[in-house]
């Protein structure tokens, strides 16, 4: 067996990466194992319609979007933020940009070129990839170094590590390996986990057949959604969002997940209140839908008067009564503040990232789990979460730099 002190990486994704990337600087040998036949797939999906790697937001605006997990992510972000991983960047020859939102992509707005270049330098410095290695088991041994049990396509496959870092992710997205099945193997172990629920996700709605058949894919656009949260909170939110056969999604949804999803884990609905016309105010919408409109329809009246048509005005079909559609004060108010009930989370495998995970409170500044000396965590499968925007794997790069600064400064 090498004398070298040996590391290992559970996990490829960019939590993964980068704490293999700072190990590396060390004498120990660096092992990244992955149950995927390719490492980083889910940075590559991140990556699929333009690469939004982080945020150029202040610092200290930047923290807020990580709710109640702020003081915990806000110090790994002085470690290694927003302008850490732009620098970073550029060590990988990608330039990067900030778009008119404040997000930051790279000049070129693919991951492949960037994740090529990392995993061509993660090469270069040494680090050893094990594809199709499905971590299966962790034992610690009378020396404090542990053995890891892998099923691999050769069999089974144990090997002894000075160092552990566990970066295996969420549970959205199983078919590209964060499937949560390390919640039951951590937990025998001891280790306190809360249990993974979707972020950035979208509900069900019990829509009518026929917005089912003739609308689902369409996109709501230029609304405010508003909402109380359970701390009795209104939230708005300005955007769009898609109707889908099942219920709501989209960038404006995503914006809400967290506090809709609270909600309706608490109360069993949340109510989502749409502004459909946000540039015009109330007193003009009333104005407007009470002016005589002769022999002309009312969906003709509303789309002349008021540009309200398509999907817009299926939704208060879909909400309102034949009477207070033609009831001018009924269907003012709701073209304003119009509900839509959410019954439930779309699964836990659609969201694009998930809640809950290892609690930051069984770790230490390091995020070395305390009860297991050694043995490091990163990225989402820790107890955060964060809206789209960067936020996600800006966090995700900070914990693995983190927790590699950690498992490398164990090592002589």
């Amino acid at each position: 067996m090498s004398e070298a002190k040996q590391i290992a990486i559970i996990g490829g994704g960019p939590a993964g990466l980068m704490a293999a990337e700072v190990a590396a600087r060390t004498r120990a040998e660096v092992h990244v194992f992955d149950t995927m036949p390719s490492v980083g797939r889910k940075f590559l999906m991140a990556g699929k319609g333009g690469m939004n790697i982080t945020h150029a937001e202040p610092l200290a605006d930047l923290c807020t979007r990580y709710g109640r997990r702020r003081d915990r992510i806000a110090p790994l972000l002085d470690v290694f933020g927003p302008e850490s991983v732009r620098a970073w960047m550029r060590g990988l020859e990608t330039e990067s940009f900030v778009g008119s939102s404040g997000r930051v992509f790279p000049v070129g707005m693919k991951a492949a070129p960037l994740l090529r270049a990392w995993l061509h330098r993660l090469r270069g410095a040494g680090v050893d990839f094990h594809v199709r290695h499905h971590w299966c088991g962790i034992e610690r041994l009378a020396d404090g170094r542990y053995r890891l049990g892998f099923q691999s396509p050769e069999g089974d496959r144990n090997m002894e590590a000075d160092g552990v870092v566990l970066a295996l992710g969420g549970g959205s997205w199983a078919k590209l390996g964060t499937d949560g099945r390390w919640v039951a193997l951590l937990e025998r172990m001891g280790v306190p986990v809360e249990p993974l629920r979707p972020a950035n996700c979208g509900f069900n709605v019990e829509w009518s057949g026929h917005l089912r058949e003739r609308y689902a894919g369409q996109p709501v656009k230029s609304v405010v959604a508003s909402f109380v949260d359970v701390g009795g909170v209104e939230i708005r939110r300005r955007g769009e969002f898609v109707v889908t056969e099942h219920g709501v999604e989209g960038s404006l949804i995503y914006a809400l997940s967290a506090p809709l999803r609270d909600a309706v884990e608490q109360a069993g609905v949340a109510t989502l209140v749409l502004d459909l016309l946000p540039d015009h105010d109330a007193q003009r919408v009333r104005d407007e839908v009470a002016r005589p409109r002769g022999a002309r329809s009312l969906s003709s009246h509303l789309q002349s008067r008021l540009g309200l048509k398509g999907v817009k005005m299926a939704l208060l079909h879909e909400s309102l009564s034949r009477q207070d559609m033609n009831d001018p004060a009924a269907l003012a108010a709701a073209i304003k503040a119009l509900p839509i009930c959410l019954i439930s989370t779309r699964p836990l495998d659609e969201a694009i990232s998930s809640a809950g995970g290892v609690l930051f409170e069984a770790l230490d500044e390091n995020l070395m789990i305390r009860d297991l000396p050694g043995v490091f965590c990163a990225g989402e499968m820790l107890d955060w979460e964060a809206p789209t925007g960067g936020y996600l794997l800006t966090a995700c790069l900070a914990t693995g730099f983190v927790a590699g600064q950690g498992v490398a400064a164990l090592l002589p």
